[in-house]
């Protein structure tokens, strides 16, 4: 028994003396072999800390915790006592990606976003990996197959590494053939509209043809696009299976087969709306709705109209208000009745407007044209309007504005911009019986610098004129209302007997008005110095309509207003312009025999355009235009209007068809005298001829007056006075990749003999 015990106090006193042992405390840790972590982020990362005790499980515990971090190839650690030492073997960094063998440079940066591998990483042979499959698997979904990617690796010094993906992107999988099975009542044209995969078209090569091309990625909700279609023509009740793609591998072409049952054909019947908002009437609110009672239902209607229920209502400072369509259908009179039921919420007021996207162009310029400013009450209207005057002013591609709630009674404006190319080098040309071959150019710039200024240096030469002119416009002056604007040309211009020689320039100072109104006050000089060709047939006659040295003074005042809702292609609004000048002009050679003195003149000047997108109306992109111009010009008929201050029409702008300024009234010897009156018309329908490639078509008529309040020499041989002209023809507008290119093909519908028509016009630019 005592022998017992004696051996277990000896047991004992091991156990104790070991579990003293095993307490050790930490004193100090150490790191060697860091390069791109700190000190301090690894002793967080180990976990263990001065006064720790030293175990097995805690050391082995921090060496798993580094390496879940990636960085490192190999960690281990040395224990000297209290002090542990850890060493580490990092990995290489990738100093360079870069992608080879898919299409520009731009798109291949585009491809590699959002792989999980950029510059910087450290390079990681799982992370490289399953940035291959990303890869394949992001080419796949834009219709390729068979794609194969191959990864080099280049040591860059002794710590870093270039990383290339060479990429052979394989075939392509064309849709040959889309059947939509069971679809009697709508084409196939109409239900692939929208659609993300659709059949090739014959020539599908060519930019606004479909060239077939699979986007996987999309397919399944292609079906949802169908089913879509169909309510847009009031099939409410229509199923479209999910899509069966079935691809020849040999030829890498595809068959896209859907199953749709149709289903009967709906009409509105009746509509109601349902609110208790203050200052709103309910029947008011029904007269605006798109969709009328006795139609065929159209979701897309319906949804423009839950969209314009929610800016009344916005309009009163409700930024969340709800509308909620209540669907009662009735299959067998088949006709479906709306309620709107409108919720309000709370008013709500701006605390904050958040730009972002602006690489070039100043915040200050953008809140120009913000409506809505910290502080103030919401308003739909407002915010429609500041989207549209940013839209308006060709400084972005794309405009978005939207609310962020941070609380029950604020909210904050994000205004997202995507800046597009204000910048333009243009060059153009055309041809004319006259003028013969034409060529322009200019350099100018709507947002110089960021700064919203607008600014334009050009030229133009032919075979008959040349012309410069210079100009700067500063639309709000220190951010505010008013503007100013200088402009000089010079322009020389050869006609048939003589030879206009001008320089002039003006100065304007303006004033916004009104939101959608602006008016100016302006002055200009122009120097004369026209002369009859000494090579032409000189008779008196000549010398008196075309030899002219003269000064001119005058002030004018322009009042305008523009509501459209896009700077190149608006679908909505009307601009309009009216000027008013007066001129003072002296000079000498005025022939005091028919003449006495050159007369002062006051002449106004009208333009007007009516803007109509009906793609609400009839699910297309069609838009109207509806253009018209006049002019008058009211003198003193006992003097002298010369040559140069008298209208003349033709070409872009008032009659296309015939050459510019080859229209006007003519002696009976055939020249030209010019007009005191003009008025044109335009009639335009423009369609979208491919979206992916910016090009639209415009189908146009043109109608044109023209005549002279003769004066006291001219009224007896004029042969020609009351001129009218009108043409028709298309014109085909593409933003391409090297800038705006606009073909005008026109063909004069009532020209007579003597006029001078017009071949073809165009124009190119590229965009910097």
């Amino acid at each position: 028994m005592i022998k017992k015990i004696a051996l277990f106090q000896i047991l004992f006193s091991w156990i104790l003396i070991g579990s003293l042992l095993s307490a050790q405390k930490v004193t100090q840790i150490k790191f060697e072999g860091l390069a791109h972590l700190s000190p301090t982020s690894a002793k967080e990362i180990a976990n263990i800390r001065v006064g720790d005790e030293i175990t097995a499980e805690k050391i082995n515990d921090s060496i798993k915790n580094f390496f879940s971090q990636g960085y490192f190839k190999d960690v281990w650690v040395d224990q000297q006592g209290s002090v542990l030492i850890y060493h580490f073997e990092e990995k290489l960094a990738i100093a360079n990606v870069d992608i080879k063998g898919f299409g520009s440079g731009d798109e291949g940066t585009k491809l590699l976003e959002g792989i999980g591998v950029k510059k910087g990483d450290l390079y990681d042979e799982r992370r490289v990996r399953k940035a291959e499959r990303t890869l394949i698997a992001k080419l796949e979904s834009q219709g390729y197959y068979d794609t194969v990617v191959d990864i080099t690796t280049t040591p860059v010094g002794e710590s870093s590494v270039a990383l290339v993906f060479d990429v052979n992107k394989g075939e392509k999988i064309i849709i040959q053939e889309q059947n939509f099975i069971g679809a009697d009542e709508l084409v196939q044209n109409d239900i692939e509209l929208d659609l993300a995969n659709k059949e090739k078209d014959f020539l599908g090569w060519m930019p606004w043809r479909n060239n077939g091309e699979a986007t996987v990625d999309q397919l399944e909700y292609d079906a949802y696009r169908v089913k879509d279609a169909y309510m847009r023509k009031g099939y409410l009740d229509a199923y479209v299976s999910k899509p069966l793609m079935r691809v020849d591998f040999g030829s890498y072409n595809a068959k896209v087969d859907y199953q749709v049952v149709e289903g009967v054909q709906y009409r509105v019947g009746t509509i109601g709306v349902t609110q208790q908002v203050p200052g709103i009437n309910t029947e008011d609110l029904k007269e605006n709705l798109i969709l009328k009672e006795g139609k065929i239902f159209n979701i897309k209607r319906m949804r423009k109209d839950i969209t314009l229920l929610e800016e009344e209502v916005g309009n009163l400072g409700y930024a969340f208000v709800k509308v909620a369509p209540q669907m009662h259908k009735d299959p067998e009179k088949k006709i479906i009745n709306l309620n709107y039921v409108i919720e309000p919420g709370e008013i709500v007021s701006i605390n904050d407007v958040i730009i972002s996207g602006n690489d070039i162009t100043k915040d200050r310029v953008i809140r120009r044209y913000i409506y809505l400013a910290p502080g103030d009450k919401f308003n739909a209207r407002d915010l429609k309007d500041s989207k549209n005057a940013l839209g308006r002013t060709g400084f972005f591609e794309k405009v978005d504005v939207e609310s962020q709630r941070i609380s029950a009674d604020k909210i904050n404006l994000l205004v997202k911009v995507s800046e597009t190319s204000t910048g333009t080098i243009s060059a153009g040309g055309g041809y004319g019986s006259y003028e013969g071959l034409m060529v322009n150019a200019s350099i100018s710039d709507r947002n110089f610098f960021g700064s919203g200024i607008n600014s334009t240096l050009g030229f133009e030469i032919s075979k008959v004129s040349t012309n410069y002119n210079l100009s700067f416009v500063n639309p709000k002056i220190w951010d505010s209302m008013y503007s100013f604007g200088v402009s000089v040309y010079k322009r020389d211009y050869e006609y048939i007997d003589y030879t206009q020689d001008q320089l002039g320039g003006s100065m304007t100072f303006g004033r916004e008005f009104y939101r959608y109104f602006n008016g100016s006050l302006g002055i200009g000089y122009v120097d004369n110095q026209s002369s009859y060709n000494e090579d032409s047939n000189t008779t008196l006659l000549n010398s008196l309509l075309y030899n002219d040295q003269y000064k001119k003074a005058s002030v004018f005042t322009t009042i305008s207003f523009d509501n459209t809702d896009d700077f190149y292609n608006a679908r909505e609004g009307m601009r309009a312009v009216v000027n008013f000048e007066y001129a003072q002009l002296d000079g000498d050679d005025y022939n005091a025999t028919f003449y006495d003195g050159y007369t002062d003149t006051f002449k106004t000047s009208a333009k007007i355009g009516f803007y109509y997108g009906l793609e609400d109306w009839i699910d297309y992109d069609l838009i109207l235009r509806l253009k018209g111009r006049a002019t008058y010009i009211n003198r003193d008929e006992n003097k002298k209007l010369p040559i140069g201050e008298k209208l003349f029409m033709g070409g872009i702008g008032s009659v296309r068809g015939y050459n510019p300024y080859s229209l006007a009234p003519r002696l009976e010897n055939g020249d030209l005298v010019g007009g005191t009156q003009r008025a044109s018309g335009t009639v335009e329908a423009s369609i979208p001829l491919s979206e992916a490639a910016k090009m639209r078509l415009a189908f146009f008529y043109d109608y044109g007056y023209i005549s002279n309040d003769a004066d006291i020499f001219e009224s007896s041989p004029i042969l020609e006075n009351d001129i009218t002209r009108s043409s028709t023809g298309v014109v085909l507008d593409w933003q391409s990749g090297f800038g705006p290119i606009n073909l005008v093909f026109a063909y004069p519908i009532d020209d007579e003999p003597g006029d001078d028509t017009a071949v073809f016009e165009f124009s190119m630019g590229t965009r910097f």
